[in-house]
Formats: structure tokens, C-alpha cells, sequence
């Protein structure tokens, strides 16, 4: 049976560009202004890699201490942005028909606890629903870690995982671990970089995906 994991941020949630905005307003207090371009082209890596990625882009390195206190700022500014959070288009009801379909599915994301708890409650996620966060890993996208784990506390085959994210991190830790993945264009990537990164097909958000599941051999009840 076929089995999927979702990416959280983008993917299921529209909260890419409050992330955006945070990282830009907290690069910018600590002295690090960077173009809001670049810093969309990194989301959804983990946030160290993240950090270390921006330090590149500002030419000098950004010490452990630093990365800390970054990470924590953001954290504070993308609450004050972004109190409340909404579902992209047919999320909600993606995961349901999923759920009462008997598909498995689970989410894999770079977030943390507390931080994604109120993505989690906007889409409703039922409480048997596996989901692994960056605290769970050694590594995060574009390392194939988040998958990996979630697929082997599903208990679903490797090559029965369907990876749904919006990023090319997403794609790319989904070739790592020998999953096909797909595409959403709700992060703000294009058709072709995500084609390009491996997407086996690409959808305009989850309401699409959903009237697309026969394309990936998923046939619902009913």
C-alpha cells in the first residue's frame, strides 16, 4: 500500500514567508542584513544548517553561540508574525481522506516542538499520526534523516513513500533516502527547479494533490 510524508511548512501550512520575514528582521537586528530572495532559496533546511548557509552569504562565520541566539530570535519574531496558522488550500481535507481512507501518512519536518504544535492543531492531525521534527534526527534536509525515521516508525516500505514538500531540500532528501517524492508549488519554488530536483510530478497546492492521487496509484474509498 502506498504510504505518504509531508513536509510541514509550505507544503501544509502557509508559513514560508512569516519564516522569511523572521529570518530577515532577525539577520538584519544582528547586523547581518540579507536580501529576502536568499533567504527563501534556504528555507527548509534545519536551522543550523541554515545559519551556516547565511554565513557563506555574509562572508565570515557564525559561531555556535551566534547560531543559538539566532535561532532563538526567529523563533520569537515568527510567533509574533504568525500567531495563528493556516492550512494551504485542501490541506485539511487531504489528511482526512488520507485518514478515513486508510492510507497511511505521517510528517516530517525541520521545525521543532513547541514551534509546529500550532501547525499541527490548524490542520487538525489525528493523534495516531506519526510526526518526526529536527529534534528527533542527527541531521536534517537536505539530508534524507526526517524521512528515513519517519517512514520506519510508520512501519510502511521505503519503496512504498510517496515524499510531499515544496522545497528542492524536500526533493532532494527524498532522493537520498530512495523515495519518489512530489512537488507543491505553494512554497514559492517553480515547476521546473522542482522537476529538476527529482519531483516525480508537481501540484499547485494539497487541494490539487488530492484530486491527483490516482495519477500516484492511490485510490480512495468510496
Amino acid at each position: 500500500m502506498r504510504a505518504f510524508i509531508f513536509d510541514l511548512d509550505g507544503t501544509l501550512v502557509d508559513t514560508v514567508y512569516a519564516h522569511v520575514v523572521a529570518w530577515q528582521k532577525t539577520l538584519e537586528e544582528a547586523g547581518m542584513p540579507i536580501d529576502g530572495w536568499r533567504i527563501h532559496r534556504r528555507i527548509g533546511m534545519s536551522g543550523g544548517l541554515f545559519t551556516r548557509a547565511l554565513a557563506r552569504e555574509i562572508g565570515r562565520p557564525v559561531s555556535a553561540e551566534e547560531q543559538g541566539r539566532l535561532q532563538r530570535r526567529h523563533g520569537e519574531l515568527y510567533l509574533e508574525l504568525l500567531p495563528s496558522r493556516r492550512p494551504l488550500p485542501g490541506a485539511r481535507d487531504l489528511l482526512r481522506a488520507l485518514h478515513e481512507g486508510g492510507i497511511p501518512f505521517g510528517i516530517a519536518t525541520s521545525g521543532l516542538h513547541p514551534e509546529i504544535d500550532a501547525s499541527l492543531d490548524a490542520l487538525g492531525v489525528p493523534a495516531d499520526v506519526i510526526v518526526i521534527d529536527r529534534g528527533d534526527v542527527l541531521r536534517a534536509k537536505p539530508e534524507p534523516d526526517l524521512f528515513l525515521a519517519c517512514q520506519e516508525r510508520m512501519g510502511v516500505r521505503l519503496e512504498d513513500c510517496y515524499v510531499v514538500g515544496d522545497a528542492i531540500w524536500d526533493l532532494l532528501a527524498a532522493r537520498r533516502a530512495g523515495m519518489l517524492s512530489v512537488g507543491l508549488l505553494s512554497g514559492g519554488y517553480g515547476q521546473d527547479e522542482l522537476t529538476q530536483a527529482g519531483a516525480f510530478r508537481v501540484y499547485r497546492d494539497p487541494e490539487d494533490l488530492l484530486d491527483s492521487l490516482d495519477e500516484l496509484g492511490v485510490t480512495l474509498p468510496g
